[in-house]
């Protein structure tokens, strides 16, 4: 079975988990081209499998922005199939946001999907997943309608539960084959932007680890932040508890657009001594940090459902975090970490104070937590759930809530 795979910018060193997805429908049987809408930078061809992926993954924009393959590509679709090329138009017209910005937008989206599906044609793809519901996914549901190759996508969020009547999730979900959601808060947004007919194709399938990556017996002083430096990340909440706890120090991972205002932060609570800056690390240089800390700390105001508190569980570190969306279903308060309300500096503070005030039993979280991604978010499983999807929706049959790991290949 061969599956064009799209996302919006692939690779990126902030979703290394579609990487490992990807890897493991592979090695499940199915043969995946991946795609692009952006040619990603070179800042997050962080390790030789990133620069692996670009260099075989399809660029859309790239693509579109010649004219020549533009107009041949839709050219092409105009001749062979004019009434679904104008029904893909329509559909285009109707779907798009308010405005002419809007409407200005999906018409380039239109313009790419016609590129894409040209792509998929030629490859002889049959079927076509995209990773993000926003710009991609109306690339992916214009380029099947194109095409008449179903389509399904992976449904993360936050973001897209913001502005989901401007995306369009209800009718993304109505003509998606199956949508495959990252964990159970996940799939209730859904629901609630979709119609009753529709929920029995909302499947839950987690992003995942590998757990054999990660060594399990983290030693370790400092603790870790890994996440883009954006203000939904709320790491001013985090340096202002961490200027409460004179004894903690921090190693901060990742880039981004607040990269000066939190360098200027550190400054001002005179934290320069006690505060590492590094920008973007490869897989294995985050495992290695990982082995090297004492805890993660994520204090999120929003997420879906942060892989990289899997990759810490893995390694057998605690977890602090914040009480929102799916992250609850990961983490549970004090068995394999802390929960604290998000924007709490307090609440913070004290999960901070208790980690450091009892070692042992922040190890046996560290414990708990890893059983807890060896058992429900192992990457490898998590592909052959989504393996089992595309296997049983190909045949014309459902699957149930949460799919059973595909044992044999395709």
């Amino acid at each position: 079975m061969k599956i064009a795979y799209l996302t919006g910018e692939y690779p990126r060193a902030t979703d290394t988990f579609i990487q490992r997805e990807v890897a493991g429908l592979r090695a499940a049987g199915l043969s995946v081209e991946t795609a692009s809408i952006r040619r990603t930078g070179a800042e997050h061809h962080v390790g030789q499998e990133q620069r692996e992926e670009a260099a075989r993954s399809f660029h859309v924009l790239e693509a579109a922005k010649n004219p020549i393959r533009l107009l041949k590509s839709h050219g092409a679709l105009i001749v062979t199939h004019p009434r679904r090329w104008l029904s893909a138009l329509a559909l285009a017209w109707r779907t798009a946001p308010k405005g002419l910005r809007g409407r200005a937008y999906q018409m380039i989206y239109f313009a790419e999907a016609g590129v894409l599906a040209r792509h998929m044609q030629a490859a002889r793809v049959q079927h076509l997943h995209n990773h993000i519901a926003k710009s991609s996914c109306t690339v992916a549901m214009l380029a099947s309608e194109l095409t008449n190759i179903p389509y399904s996508f992976t449904l993360h969020g936050p973001d897209i539960f913001f502005e989901p009547h401007h995306w369009r999730l209800d009718e993304k979900i109505a003509r998606a084959k199956f949508v495959s959601c990252i964990s159970h808060f996940c799939r209730s947004q859904a629901m609630a932007f979709s119609e009753p007919k529709h929920w029995g194709k909302l499947h839950i399938v987690h992003c995942g680890v590998e757990p054999l990556r990660y060594h399990g017996t983290p030693q370790g002083e400092a603790l870790l932040f890994v996440g883009r430096l954006a203000a939904v990340k709320g790491l001013p909440v985090l340096l202002r508890a961490l200027a409460h706890v004179p004894e903690a120090t921090l190693t901060i991972v990742g880039d981004g657009p607040q990269r000066g205002d939190i360098e200027a932060l550190i400054d001002a609570l005179n934290l320069h001594e006690r505060v590492q800056l590094m920008g973007y690390r490869s897989q294995d240089e985050v495992a290695e940090l990982l082995s090297q800390s004492r805890a993660l700390v994520l204090p999120s105001f929003a997420e879906g459902l942060p892989v990289v508190l899997m990759e810490a569980m893995a390694a057998g570190l605690p977890v602090i975090t914040t009480q929102i969306a799916g992250v609850p279903e990961l983490v549970k308060d004090r068995e394999n970490g802390w929960l604290v309300a998000a924007g709490d500096e307090d609440g913070l503070r004290g999960a901070i104070e208790a980690l450091l005030a009892a070692p042992e039993r922040a190890h046996e979280m560290g414990r708990a937590g890893r059983a807890t991604v060896m058992a429900e978010f192992d990457a490898g499983v998590e592909a052959r759930r989504l393996a089992r999807l595309f296997k049983a929706y190909s045949a014309g049959k459902k699957a149930v809530l949460r799919p059973e790991p595909l044992e044999e290949q395709l």
